[in-house]
C-alpha cells in the first residue's frame, strides 16, 4: 500500500471509529468491512469475517468479551488498540512482512519480545530470567532503534519482559508515546504498578500489561514471595480504575496446574479485569534448576482440555503457550511469529532458548533474522508433525541440540553457562511421557485440523500469487529507474 492510500485509510478508520461508541453492536461489523479493503492477504480476511460472525451470535464468548472492552476500556485507549493493533500490526503491518518474508527469503516476526533490563526486584522459584546477569540493560536509543528498525520490517507490536521491565517504566512510556502507532504489552510481577504508574500508561494509551500470578494467594506467593499477591490484585485495580488494558500471565507447574486451571480462578481475573490471559509451563532452565517443578503429562493433558472449555464459555482471551500448536502449526519462535532480545542484547529464538548468533548491539534486525540459528529455526519448523508436540527442547529431545550446533551458537547465560546437552538432557523424559498422550489427543483433532489447514494452505497459495507480482512489479520499477540514473 503506498502513502497515499495509507494516509486516506487511517484517515477513514478514524471517521469510523468515532461513530463506534454509539452503538458498537451494529457498527463493529462495519468497520470490519472497511478492514478488509485494506489487505491483499486471503488469510487475513477469513479472520476478519470470522470476527462478524462472532458479533451476529449473541451466545459467543468472544462477543463477550468485545462488549467488555467497551464497557471497560478508555474511549481513547480502545480506539488507538482498534488502529495500532488491528490496522496497523494486523494488516499494514502483516501485508508488508509477508512480502518481506518471501524478498529475503527468512522468518520476520509479528512481534518482538525484549528485556529492557535483567535487573529485578525479586528472586522467583524457576524463573527462565534468572539465568542472565542481573546488571545488564539496553539503553532507550538501543530500544528505540529495534523499535524503528521492526516498523522497517512491518512490526508494531513490542513485549516487554525481564528482569522486571517496570523499573524502566519511565523510559518504556517514552517509547510508547514516540511510537505512538504502535502496540505495547509488558510482563510484570505487578509490584510496582501503583495509582501514578497506571494513570501514565493510560495516558500513554498504547500499552498494556500482563500481571504475572500463579492462581490463587497462596500458590502466587509460593514461587513469588509472600505479599506478592495482594501487590498484584492492587496493581490490577488501578489499571481497572484509568480503563487502561491489562491480563494475566501463569506458569503452571507440578505444585499449581489445578490452581491455574480451575474456573474459579479465571472467573476471579475476569472480575478484577483482566482482557486476556498467557498460560505457560515450568521450564528447567539453568543448571541448578529443579525439574521436580515440571508439569506431568496428565497436568499438560488437563490444561489442554480446560483451555478449551473456557474459551467455549467465558468473555476473555486465553493464550496457552505450548498446548496451542495446533492452531499456529507448531513452534512460533525463531522469528516466525516472535523472537527475544536479551537485556545484554543476544538475539535468541524464544525467551526459553538461551542460545545465540548475533548481538543486536553488533548487527541490524534484519541481519539477525538471517543469522545461523535463525535460519535453522526457520529450516526445521514445525519440529513434528503433531503440533502438540511443538517445541525443540521441551517436546522433541535432541532438536535443540542439533540446531544450536549445526550453527554454532553460543550459550547466552553468562552466570550459568549451559550445554545445549545437558539442558536438552534434562526434558528427555518429559518429552518420551508426553508423547503418548499427545498422539491420543491429536487423533481427536487431526480431522478438523487438516480440513483447516487445507483452507489455510489454498488462501496462502493465493496469498503468495499477489506477493510475487507485487515483487516482480517493484523489481522492473527499479529496473527502470537505473535504466533513466545511467
Amino acid at each position: 500500500m503506498n502513502s497515499i492510500s495509507l494516509a486516506f485509510g487511517k484517515g477513514a478508520m478514524n471517521i469510523a471509529l468515532n461513530y463506534l461508541n454509539k452503538d458498537p453492536e451494529k457498527n463493529i461489523p462495519k468497520i470490519v468491512d472497511l478492514f478488509t479493503k485494506f489487505t491483499f492477504r486471503e488469510d487475513m480476511k477469513r479472520q476478519l469475517l470470522s470476527a462478524k460472525e462472532v458479533m451476529e451470535d449473541p451466545n459467543n464468548p468472544y462477543r463477550g468479551l468485545i462488549m467488555r472492552a467497551f464497557n471497560e476500556l478508555d474511549p481513547k485507549i480502545r480506539k488507538r488498540f482498534l488502529i495500532n493493533f488491528v490496522f496497523n500490526s494486523g494488516i499494514i503491518g502483516q501485508d508488508k512482512t509477508a512480502i518481506l518474508k518471501v524478498k529475503y527469503d527468512c522468518n520476520i516476526p509479528w512481534t518482538i519480545l525484549m528485556d529492557p533490563t535483567s535487573a529485578c526486584n525479586m528472586h522467583c522459584k524457576g524463573c527462565w530470567a534468572a539465568e542472565y546477569d542481573k546488571t545488564d540493560s539496553m539503553d532507550y536509543e538501543l530500544l528505540d532503534r529495534i523499535i524503528r528498525e521492526g516498523k522497517e520490517l512491518g512490526i508494531y507490536f513490542y513485549i516487554y519482559s525481564g528482569g522486571e521491565p517496570m523499573l524502566r517504566k519511565d523510559d518504556l512510556i517514552k517509547l510508547a508515546k514516540v511510537h505512538d502507532d504502535c502496540v505495547f504489552l509488558a510482563f510484570t510481577n505487578g509490584t510496582l504498578i501503583d495509582d501514578a504508574t497506571a494513570k501514565a500508561l493510560a495516558e500513554a494509551g498504547n500499552f498494556g500489561l500482563a500481571f504475572s500470578i500463579e492462581g490463587f494467594e497462596s500458590a502466587t506467593d509460593f514461587r513469588r514471595g509472600k505479599g506478592t499477591y495482594q501487590k498484584v490484585i492492587q496493581g490490577m485495580q488501578n489499571m481497572k480504575k484509568y480503563g487502561a488494558p491489562f491480563g494475566f500471565s501463569a506458569c503452571y507447574h507440578s505444585k499449581n496446574a489445578e490452581a491455574v486451571g480451575s474456573e474459579e480462578f479465571l472467573d476471579f481475573t475476569i472480575e478484577q479485569g483482566c482482557m486476556f490471559g498467557w498460560i505457560f509451563t515450568y521450564m528447567p532452565l539453568g543448571k541448578d534448576a529443579d525439574t521436580s517443578l515440571l508439569a506431568t503429562p496428565e497436568q499438560r493433558e488437563y490444561m489442554f482440555h480446560w483451555v478449551r472449555k473456557m474459551r467455549d464459555t467465558k468473555p476473555i482471551f486465553l493464550i496457552d503457550f505450548w498446548n496451542d500448536g495446533q492452531y499456529v502449526n507448531g513452534c512460533i519462535a525463531g522469528g516466525r511469529s516472535y523472537l527475544h532480545i536479551n537485556a545484554a542484547g543476544d538475539v535468541e529464538p524464544c525467551a526459553f532458548i538461551h542460545y545465540s548468533n548475533v548481538n543486536i548491539k553488533d548487527t541490524s534486525l534484519l541481519e539477525a533474522l538471517r543469522s545461523p540459528l535463525f535460519k535453522q529455526y526457520a529450516i526445521n519448523q514445525p519440529f513434528n508433525e503433531n503440533h502438540l508436540r511443538p517445541c525443540p527442547l521441551l517436546d522433541n529431545s535432541g532438536k535443540l541440540a542439533e540446531m544450536v550446533k549445526a550453527a554454532g551458537a553460543y550459550s547466552t547465560q553468562p552466570i550459568d553457562r549451559e550445554d545445549v546437552d545437558d539442558l536438552t538432557a534434562k526434558c528427555v523424559q518429559a518429552a518420551e511421557r508426553w508423547a503418548p498422550v499427545a498422539e491420543k489427543l491429536w487423533a481427536g483433532e487431526m480431522p478438523h485440523y487438516l480440513e483447516s489447514k487445507k483452507k489455510s494452505q489454498e488462501l496462502q497459495d493465493k496469498n503468495l500469487e499477489v506477493i510475487k507480482k507485487k515483487l516482480n512489479k517493484s523489481k522492473k520499477k527499479n529496473d527502470s529507474n537505473l535504466e533513466a540514473a545511467s
